[in-house]
């Protein structure tokens, strides 16, 4: 049964609290098995014999806004392609890149290109941007506090939906995946 790391948008932020034995509760309900969250933020690991991923996201999508009364946005990856956006990422030979400071976002679909080439062109300096596929990796060398970098206007412009996870969480969120993958 494949594994999927589900991250879940907008979670225990802005007055929208969730409690993850309860968001496992939803997952659990809807038959994924192997149900693991990590931290606070809606991180939900899981295996499914579920196939179709859309679907699937928009079952949970539905099931979690009947539990907890506000919408998230549902965004799955495989532990291949989470390992795979990891393998990826345009800072990884840079020393003195704090990983807390470097976020993925990792996006529902595939961005509009003309919206990549407006975000692209932003003045964001000292901050980086790379857009990869369905991932975009941000480094914030004067931390998150106050970004240059807007989320919501990168969003509207490339017409795509999704979460962020620094980088150290996004790689317990691998080994978490791969974890289960070997005990099943």
């Amino acid at each position: 049964m494949p594994v999927l790391v589900s991250m879940l948008r907008g979670v225990n932020v802005g007055g929208h609290s969730v409690d993850m034995g309860a968001l496992r509760s939803v997952y659990e309900s809807l038959g994924m098995r192997q149900v693991e969250t990590f931290i606070r933020s809606g991180n939900v690991i899981f295996s499914t014999a579920a196939r179709d991923r859309a679907a699937l996201a928009k079952r949970l999508e539905d099931a979690f806004e009947k539990q907890f009364g506000f919408h998230g946005d549902v965004i799955l990856r495989s532990a291949g392609e989470l390992r795979d956006a990891l393998a990826r990422n345009p800072f990884a030979g840079r020393s003195g890149i704090d990983p807390a400071h470097l976020l993925i976002t990792f996006l529902a679909c595939d961005p509009d290109a003309e919206g990549c080439a407006k975000v692209s062109a932003l003045d964001i300096a000292p901050e980086e941007l790379f857009i990869d596929g369905r991932e975009a990796y941000a480094y914030f060398p004067n931390g998150l506090a106050r970004p240059k970098l807007s989320w919501p206007l990168m969003a509207k412009l490339m017409k795509a939906p999704g979460t962020a996870r620094n980088l150290n969480t996004a790689g317990k969120l691998l080994a978490i995946a791969e974890r289960l993958e070997s005990s099943s």
